[in-house]
């Protein structure tokens, strides 16, 4: 069997993160719009007051994309990342062709090709997206070739079912969800001055105090802070028992992510999806700069990264918890077959009202029910999708 063709596309739907908007046809559900909807979150812009308000602002408009890997009998695998024109490009331009003609059942093979083909320009950041999408399109294709769940051709599943957290800041939805731990996205960052501390530990009080002592707690801080503000925040929140706080500083600067290590010793700390190619988890790992590794499964590489990733962590005594790893049908298969990713974050989106499995852009995937989980078990990674599902998904230019 060999590869015949790789092709990248612009999608509407669906994101690789989870559902940010209200679906066609859900509006009768809502009680109230979703948090995501207008809401402001401490980010790293946050200092640029024209672009402090949204994340939407400054990040650009590009479109999902979606890759498919089409074998010379037909068979066929899709996956997906972010970053538009620029992940399309290399994979239509310097990654797929090269592919061509390669063993598609032989993914560790490819993933290293990809890599290696891709050290001129990095294969980090960017890069990394293509070789995510098409990576996660491989895995796909070899699990219809041998009639498996991915998770299975992975190792077979580690727990019966994957326990999962809630993310966003509509907790009370989380709770009624039946979701016993819960991640807020952090509103004011060090760009807000020091007001901020008081405003957090206020927004945090009162999530608290909405889901009582025996739910898990933590704070997404999304590269808004520096190392004195998130010490000095950390210390503010003390009473609340937060499990972690999360991604608190720019993401390449190694050196104050160990200064903050060292400065917080008491404190869990979290990062990760900012993070491209297991070299630079690696790096983490050696220091143990944090105690939990959040890769994105669409962005780091794929599969095989996340993979690599966790092997890393177990020798490291780190866990890895996905970025959004639930919200995809490629998350799920990898974190059900990893012993070390416990927990699964699972981004809810979704306005209050609005039941998980009417939110998901993945026909075949399932959903969280009370904070549980298990992956579909068809062939592949179980999205669900047919080639004219996705033909319809493109973007026509």
């Amino acid at each position: 069997m060999k590869i015949k063709e790789i092709r990248a596309f612009a999608i509407e739907n669906p994101t690789s993160g989870g559902t940010y908007s209200v679906r066609e046809g859900t509006e009768g559900l809502l009680r109230r719009d979703p948090w995501t909807k207008g809401a402001e979150v401490a980010n790293p812009m946050s200092r640029y007051p024209k672009y402090r308000a949204l994340r939407a602002s400054w990040m650009g408009n590009l479109p999902n994309v979606g890759c498919i890997v089409i074998a010379d009998d037909g068979t066929w695998g899709f996956g997906t990342t972010t970053q538009g024109g620029a992940s399309i490009s290399l994979i239509n331009d310097a990654l797929g062709p090269r592919l061509v003609g390669e063993n598609p059942l032989a993914t560790d093979k490819c993933w290293d090709m990809m890599m290696r083909m891709a050290s001129p320009y990095s294969s980090s950041g960017v890069g990394s997206y293509a070789i995510s999408a098409i990576d996660l399109a491989l895995w796909d294709l070899k699990g219809k070739v041998l009639n498996t769940p991915v998770y299975e051709l992975a190792g077979g599943p580690v727990r019966d079912k994957q326990y999962c957290y809630a993310t966003g800041n509509d907790t009370d939805w989380h709770m009624e969800l039946g979701f016993t731990a819960t991640k807020l996205a952090c509103p004011y960052g060090v760009a807000d001055g020091l007001e901020a501390i008081d405003k957090n530990e206020e927004f945090v009080a009162k999530n608290r105090e909405l889901i009582g002592p025996k739910v898990e707690l933590m704070l997404d801080c999304w590269m808004a802070f520096d190392v004195e503000f998130a010490v000095r925040m950390a210390e503010r929140l003390r009473p609340y028992n937060m499990k972690w706080i999360e991604d608190c500083l720019v993401p390449e600067n190694m050196g104050a992510h160990r200064a903050l290590r060292q400065r917080l010793p008491w404190q869990t700390l979290t990062t990760g999806e900012h993070w491209y190619t297991p070299y630079t988890f690696f790096e983490a790992a050696a220091d143990r700069v944090v105690d939990i590794f959040q890769p994105d499964i669409h962005w780091v590489g794929g599969f095989t990264a996340c993979q690599r990733i966790s092997h890393i962590a177990e020798a490291a005594g780190i866990e890895v918890m996905l970025h959004a790893g639930m919200n995809t049908p490629y998350g799920q298969h990898f974190v059900y077959s990893s012993p070390n990713s416990t927990w699964g974050e699972y981004f809810v989106g979704g306005g209050p009202g609005v039941p998980l499995a009417q939110t998901t852009g993945f026909p075949g995937m399932t959903t969280p029910v009370d904070g549980y989980c298990v992956p579909s078990d068809a062939p592949g990674f179980g999205h669900g999708f047919t080639l004219d599902d996705i033909e319809a998904m493109a973007i026509k230019a």
